[in-house]
């Protein structure tokens, strides 16, 4: 029996054993919860207002609202990783995400789509396969995509407070997005708020969804058309740059002084992430430094890319553009960025 089934099976007894002795029951704890859950959205009225949401849309769903202890349980659950703890190897996370099922997935997915992801590239500079990998690795190409009822979700967690400056504005732009049109039916996803082939958030859909079929919808949660063009969107906001590849697998030699090439800065975003790479230098200086590339062709010379070597010294190690910090804004792990990147590569071959 679960704590929160045991405690409402334990306020039910103790509420009848008082009204045997008494005649009073106290109001359930579950009764509390709702009524201070309902008091809690109904403070979210002028913010809403503000954003001009109806008071309709507001009560069309309010009243029906209840918490959802498991999503509060996953939050508390999510895996934390301290400064200082250890970073497994990238290899055994590589095979699982870039395997022989998710590359042919993905080459059927490209193929089936490239005359509007040509166009999608042509207008944006962002790569058909990145456009594929990033669906493949968010959805595995629309297989599941959550089913979590997003307004529910974003109530709870917003209401539980322990991360409302971070859920409250996400249960906002998912009321916005219902005064919008968007159906209820559609407003599922991850536990957490992510939507749709691309796992936007309801705030990031609100401000870089696209249509890309021309039906005037931005449909991300059956359109492919609309849910590629939306992820080039939000590369190009990011800062993609045209022509440039993610990065490169290289090989480094033995008696490489790592050391000399340290960054010399702390990143105030994602260190975890950052902190493993070198310091900026261009092609022709780590040409010069000894390391050779996995395909035997070198970018641009002036191009400039860091360094990570996520095995560790004598595996292979990668090269990694401006490019490659864009994926890292879609999610900032390297391990993601990597696998988008590797998948994107096996794709396009």
């Amino acid at each position: 029996m679960g704590d929160s089934l045991r405690s409402s099976v334990l306020a039910l007894f103790l509420g009848l054993t008082v009204v045997v002795t008494t005649g009073v029951a106290p109001v359930p704890a579950y009764a509390q919860d709702n009524a201070a859950f309902q008091a809690y959205l109904e403070s979210l009225r002028p913010k809403a207002r503000a954003m001009g949401i109806r008071d309709a849309t507001l009560n069309s769903v309010f009243p029906s609202l209840t918490p959802n202890p498991r999503v509060i349980q996953l939050d508390q659950n999510q895996p934390g990783g301290g400064a200082y703890s250890p970073i497994p190897n990238f290899e055994p996370y590589r095979r699982q995400h870039v395997d022989a099922a998710r590359i042919s997935r993905g080459r059927i997915a490209y193929q089936a789509n490239r005359a509007r992801l040509a166009r999608i590239e042509a207008e944006t500079g962002v790569p058909e396969e990145i456009m594929v990998a990033i669906y493949g690795h968010e959805t595995n190409y629309g297989s599941y995509t959550g089913d979590f009822d997003l307004i529910r979700s974003l109530a709870t967690l917003s209401w539980e407070g322990r991360r409302r400056t971070l859920f409250e504005p996400e249960l906002l732009a998912t009321l916005k997005m219902l005064d919008n049109g968007v159906p209820r039916s559609r407003l599922v996803g991850s536990w957490a708020g992510a939507t749709g082939y691309p796992q936007f958030l309801p705030s990031v859909y609100l401000r870089l969804a696209k249509d890309g079929d021309g039906d005037g919808k931005a449909d991300i949660w059956t359109s492919e058309a609309d849910a590629l063009a939306s992820i080039a969107n939000y590369f190009v906001h990011s800062g993609w740059r045209r022509g440039q590849p993610w990065g490169i697998a290289v090989s480094v030699p033995g008696s490489f002084n790592r050391t000399s090439v340290a960054a010399r800065t702390t990143p105030a975003r994602c260190p975890r992430v950052f902190n493993r790479h070198s310091r900026w230098l261009t092609m022709a200086e780590w040409r010069k430094l000894g390391l050779v590339p996995a395909n035997g062709s070198w970018p641009a010379d002036n191009m400039l890319a860091t360094l990570l070597e996520p095995d560790g010294p004598g595996k292979t190690a990668y090269l990694l553009t401006s490019n490659y910090r864009v994926i890292l804004d879609y999610n900032c792990s390297n391990f993601y960025a990597l696998s988008v990147g590797l998948l994107a590569d096996a794709v396009k071959q």
